[in-house]
């Protein structure tokens, strides 16, 4: 309810499940670990959202209480969205044991207003409200090509870094050391790889150009969220079988990740 344009993203975490676990692909990382392997991670299940207008505030109070639960029990989130909303009570929740946490964000749009058509939870405005309470010391965004005058100043207000979509490859500005929570919206790819999206945005990131982005961060991944999926618009599950396919690539860098003491487990 939180989207600006087109309603259908609530019914992403169903779709992605599903092509993560068709048995048109193996469960092998490009980093060589096998996310299907016993124990590798475990399903949180579903939250019992309204998805309702009037009941926005407690759908994402819901959210960060059920992360706040997983982090509890030494778990690292990976959350999939549903609009980019729920980034803000995901983060929020990130906040109080990662007080040092960078986020990378991979979208076509900053999501930097400071309100969208009157509503200031809008999918348009969760790094706003993230960097205005000061959840996250960096804030790195990769792939923007919509960045306008409005958003420009709420970037450079703060202190944003914003890598658009022109200087790509950025390899080395994602080394970056500590804790990292990686957001993922789908759109930040052309809608030639992933037509299921509601704001089609061309001139993106192809999936290999996204992947290797993802492969270069050097800081230890405690979390993330794929958002903006949209079944609704999709082409013979083409963008769900993306989405599976960042979701397992985001496991597998956890997985690999020696200096973690417990297993990632999905929501």
């Amino acid at each position: 309810m939180n989207s600006s344009y087109l309603r259908g993203p609530a019914g992403a975490p169903a779709k992605i499940r599903e092509a993560f676990q068709c048995d048109a692909s193996n469960q092998w990382s490009e980093l060589g670990v096998d996310v299907g392997a016993a124990n590798a991670f475990a399903d949180a299940g579903d939250l019992r959202l309204s998805n309702s207008g009037e009941q926005s505030a407690l759908d994402l109070s819901e959210i960060e209480r059920a992360v706040v639960s997983l982090l509890e029990k030494g778990e690292r989130p990976v959350s999939l969205g549903g609009d980019h909303s729920v980034t803000y009570p995901v983060v929020r929740a990130f906040a109080s044991r990662y007080p040092d946490l960078a986020i990378i964000h991979f979208d076509a749009h900053p999501d930097l207003y400071d309100e969208f058509a009157g509503s200031r939870v809008s999918h348009a405005c969760p790094f706003a409200r993230i960097m205005e309470n000061r959840l996250a010391k960096r804030l790195i965004q990769v792939g923007i090509r919509t960045l306008n005058r409005h958003q420009g100043e709420q970037a450079e207000k703060f202190g944003v870094e914003i890598i658009p979509m022109s200087a790509l490859p950025a390899y080395e500005r994602l080394k970056i050391r500590g804790p990292v929570y990686v957001s993922f919206d789908m759109d930040v790819l052309d809608p030639a790889f992933a037509p299921g999206i509601s704001h089609h945005e061309p001139g993106g990131m192809s999936v290999r150009e996204a992947i290797a982005h993802l492969h270069a961060i050097e800081g230890t991944l405690v979390g993330a969220d794929i958002v903006e999926y949209n079944p609704e618009r999709d082409i013979a599950g083409m963008t769900a079988s993306v989405a599976a396919k960042i979701l397992k690539e985001i496991l597998g860098m956890m997985i690999a990740d020696t200096k973690a003491t417990r297993s990632p487990c999905p929501e």
